[in-house]
């Protein structure tokens, strides 16, 4: 009686430490916010269309920009190297897969093994009759066989562990097509950058012309006593002003050109272009769709998102770290005292077969660790995930602002140009008439060089603009 009871408490002691053995820690989990506005600041909701879904040969229609993202598209460095990552990515999910399969391998063994008669063992072997006499001394094993081992997935932690390299897998292909965005972008956004570079270059040189005839006329007036040196002094100081900007501009022509040739992975060469036609481009119209649509195509908010999912099945394998593990060794051979001797079936045939059961019990320290810090990276990816969404949101917001104003930016500093140019012819005759102070042609020539390179900025603007857009919309990986 006394030891049926004693059984009795041992089980139910066995069965209290096996469920507290199971039990594991309340986590204070965040749930992500998914929710966004109903369409952009200043845009109308258009659920039809979205700029972002367009292919990037159909946005880009110059052949030139369209030929170096071609070839960046082979050749840049940083996105051959998401392409590794890719790769090492998809071979995590080949491991993961193979944790929670059975293992098989083949394996053969020689051993020597001599014991002190005086022993346990060495008397136990001097008494054990062997099938064959001698008895080899040392005593020898052979063994050949095929071993199995297996851990059976009862709580799906490997399962999980494999579903969340997946999820990694698809977020390092995100991050890849988030890489393709950013660098077509700015390829684009470089490309437009050389061509106003070009145009402002073109505008130095046609004022320098503009100056020098100007300073000539300025010295026959000298040389009739019309005006004093002072006038000629200034003047060349302008022609000479004008000639430095030049060369800046033709180093910063140089710098573009090699960003450019870097991105497309060469080195440097010059770059094809047309930069004739740059002030007639009209920047592409773009349609944003409504906020729900920008969720799904951008790759660096499905990247994030990737990440979270990853994240929240990390925790469910942190998890079953509390739980039972059940693995499974088996063994099919031939083992004896001599090679000869593994031939003779069945009395050297090897069988095993064994089953493994354990659960933390006490000291649960490090799975506790691993449990909280998990569940410390599911909250990181959460506010990622959040802040991602809410950076990809104000992008297109300030773009939008952006396109309207340097549209009416351009319209105005096109009018400035206009009179400007007006004022150039004016003051050139009232200063031929003697009606005009030469600082009055002075000043309105720089004015107007400066009002030009201002407009030939903001159209560059505009059609930046028109790329960061088409960007932040997630355009430019399909």
């Amino acid at each position: 009686m006394l030891k049926k009871r004693l059984y009795n408490y041992l089980g139910a002691a066995g069965l209290a430490l096996a469920v507290g053995a199971c039990k594991t820690p309340q986590l204070a989990v965040k749930k992500e916010n998914r929710a966004v506005p109903v369409s952009f600041t200043g845009a109308a909701p258009d659920s039809a269309s979205n700029t972002g879904k367009v292919r990037w040969r159909e946005f880009f229609t110059d052949p030139n920009l369209v030929a170096l993202i071609d070839t960046a598209l082979q050749r840049n460095q940083e996105l051959n190297i998401t392409l590794q990552e890719i790769d090492i990515a998809r071979q995590e999910v080949r491991a993961r897969k193979g944790e929670y399969l059975p293992t098989v391998g083949l394996g053969v063994q020689a051993a020597a093994d001599r014991v002190g008669r005086y022993t346990l063992q060495g008397a136990t072997e001097e008494n054990v009759p062997i099938h064959e006499k001698p008895t080899p001394d040392p005593l020898t094993n052979f063994q050949a066989g095929a071993f199995a081992s297996w851990e059976v997935d009862i709580w799906h932690k490997l399962r999980t562990a494999k579903q969340a390299a997946t999820n990694r897998y698809l977020a390092s292909v995100e991050g890849r097509n988030f890489t393709v965005t950013n660098l077509v972008a700015e390829i684009a956004t470089s490309y437009y950058e050389l061509l106003a570079l070009d145009n402002q270059l073109a505008i130095l040189q046609q004022n320098i012309g503009i100056q020098t005839n100007a300073l000539k006329a300025v010295r026959l007036q000298k040389d009739a006593a019309r005006v004093t040196e002072l006038a000629v002094q200034r003047f060349e100081a302008q022609v000479q002003n004008t000639t430095s900007r030049q060369y800046l501009i033709q180093q910063r022509i140089t710098e573009t050109e090699n960003r450019i040739n870097f991105l497309v992975g060469r080195y440097p060469q010059p770059v094809a272009r047309n930069a004739q036609n740059f002030t007639d481009l009209v920047p592409k119209a773009v349609q944003t769709g409504v906020p729900a649509q920008f969720l799904q195509n951008r790759p660096d908010i499905r990247q994030a998102e990737q990440n979270l999912t990853a994240a929240k099945l990390d925790v469910q394998v942190a998890r079953a770290n509390f739980y039972p593990r059940l693995s499974i060794d088996a063994g099919l051979g031939l083992q004896a005292l001599k090679p000869g001797l593994l031939l003779n079936a069945p009395e050297s045939m090897l069988i095993m077969l064994a089953g493994n059961v354990a659960a933390p019990l006490i000291n649960k320290n490090g799975i506790k660790a691993l449990y909280y810090s998990a569940n410390a990276r599911q909250t990181q990816a959460v506010y990622n995930y959040e802040r991602t969404i809410l950076n990809g949101y104000i992008e297109v917001a300030n773009q939008l602002a952006n396109i309207s104003n340097l549209q009416n930016s351009y319209e105005a500093k096109a009018r400035e140009v206009q009179a400007l140019n007006t004022s150039i012819n004016i003051s050139n005759s009232l200063f031929n008439s003697a009606r005009a102070d030469y600082t009055e042609v002075l000043f309105t020539q720089r004015d107007a060089l400066e009002s030009k390179f201002d407009l030939i900025e903001t159209k560059m603007q505009q059609l930046n603009a028109s790329v960061n857009v088409y960007r932040a919309l997630g355009g430019g990986w399909q």
